[in-house]
């Protein structure tokens, strides 16, 4: 059982429709619910992150730049929060493809993860990543 707390009050039986989670940027406040049919049960939700989504990241540092060279560390120091190839490379001005092949080589060394998310790849700084970018 899951409980939504809001001024609407009912019981939704799911019929073996699943209930779709979605995150949203322009509901940063309250989730939200849609039951009515003919649509599948649905709870909008805050995302997470959503207040920093228009500032911009901080510099990656010069000795990290140092070592990986200035693009690889500015891209593992931008992944503060999970982030698609597509996003990063708009965020530091790269193409995809070149954000992509970084991103490979920070994977390869075991500095970033990746996950799919429907059609997107979401990449993640890991525990070691998290540890060069702070010093």
């Amino acid at each position: 059982m899951l409980t939504v707390d809001q001024a609407y009050d009912a019981t939704v039986p799911l019929r073996g429709e699943g209930l779709l989670l979605v995150p949203s940027a322009f509901s940063w406040d309250r989730p939200a619910t849609i039951t009515d049919p003919p649509w599948q049960p649905t709870l909008v939700y805050p995302a997470r992150g959503v207040g920093t989504l228009w500032e911009e990241g901080e510099a990656a540092p010069d000795a990290l730049a140092g070592v990986l060279g200035a693009t690889r560390a500015a891209l593992l120091s931008a992944l503060d929060a999970p982030r698609s190839t597509t996003d990063l490379a708009r965020l530091l001005g790269l193409s995809p493809g070149g954000a992509s092949q970084h991103l490979t080589a920070l994977r390869a060394a075991g500095l970033v993860t990746a996950r799919r998310e429907g059609r997107s790849v979401l990449y993640a700084r890991t525990a070691l990543g998290d540890g060069l970018v702070r010093g």
